[in-house]
């Protein structure tokens, strides 16, 4: 395969782990999955994380890495695929990304470099008390406001990556995607073959509504219950994760689980076009339908004329 990567993305419930998983056996590939969430333990059923059955025996990296209360960066993601992907290589197979992370899938095939940065622990405390204060939604704007290209890819919800990206702002001068423009000093060691899936917005709206209701109806409510009872609560990196901060409120009484679903299905159809509008910007993604009937055909022949 030499340096061949393929990439499967493309926004929530399109279906990317069953063709991910198509591909890789028919190419003899692994998976690597892009997805912000399935890095957590304990967290399946809201991350959509594949079960032992949708996987049918094709190995997946970086699912289960990390345990809830711990933090986890795109540096520390572009690392560990970056070290799954040369095993995999190294052993003759290809490499499929999968996930609907666009900062993480960028990062790690346009290999971005990161370095650490000073931390000014005093503004980092300002910004979060602003946060408290005005709440995240306007903290987010600041950060549109700033650095429109980074504010897309990190939700508004996502406080400490708000925080984050403003800190770097303002204690260097350089915006957070300035930084990662910067940082890419060295070509990429990989090849990638992109894929984007997609279908008409209505039809993706309905998958959407459904998939929510079927993480419901498969335990949702008794997995976030058990993070709880854990220890883990709203404010957690992990906890920011769609369908887990909504329940959460809940829980805590703060609204009727029909308010909180309904809040998860909108929050997730929110996050669907935020993550069509970052993977469009791409010019290197060729868009499928992921409702076409010759979907497998497509990608495979995609695939095949880019390996040789």
């Amino acid at each position: 395969m030499k340096n061949k990567i393929a990439v499967i993305a493309g926004p929530t419930a399109t279906g990317k782990t069953r063709l991910a998983v198509m591909l890789a056996k028919r190419f003899n590939g692994e998976v690597i999955s892009a997805d912000s969430m399935q890095i957590y333990r304990h967290m399946d059923i809201g991350s959509a994380k594949p079960t032992k059955e949708e996987t049918e025996g094709v190995p997946h990296h970086l699912i289960d890495v990390v345990n809830p209360d711990e933090p986890f960066s795109v540096a520390r993601y572009v690392e560990l695929a970056n070290l799954a992907a040369q095993d995999i290589l190294s052993r003759g197979k290809l490499p499929i990304i999968a996930g609907g992370t666009g900062l993480y899938i960028s990062s790690f095939i346009d290999n971005v470099k990161f370095t650490q940065s000073q931390t000014d622990f005093e503004l980092r405390e300002k910004l979060l008390k602003e946060a408290e204060d005005i709440g995240c939604e306007a903290l987010h704007k600041r950060l549109s406001q700033i650095d429109p290209k980074s504010a897309e890819g990190i939700h508004p919800n996502n406080v400490k990556r708000v925080v984050r990206a403003l800190e770097l702002f303002e204690t260097t001068g350089l915006t957070l995607s300035e930084q990662n423009e910067n940082s890419k000093t060295e070509p990429s060691p990989y090849e990638p073959i992109m894929i984007a899936l997609n279908t008409e917005r209505e039809v993706l709206y309905e998958r959407i509504n459904l998939r929510v209701d079927i993480m419901l109806s498969c335990g949702l409510l008794d997995e976030i219950k058990n993070l709880k009872q854990m220890g883990l609560a709203k404010d957690m990196q992990s906890m920011q994760g769609i369908g887990y901060k909504e329940i959460l409120s809940y829980l805590d009484g703060e609204i009727s689980l029909d308010e909180a679903t309904e809040l998860v299905k909108k929050n997730s159809r929110n996050y669907a076009k935020r993550q069509l509008t970052w993977f469009k910007r791409d010019e290197r993604y060729k868009w499928l339908d992921c409702m076409a009937e010759d979907l497998f055909y497509q990608a495979e022949e995609t695939v095949k004329q880019a390996i040789g």
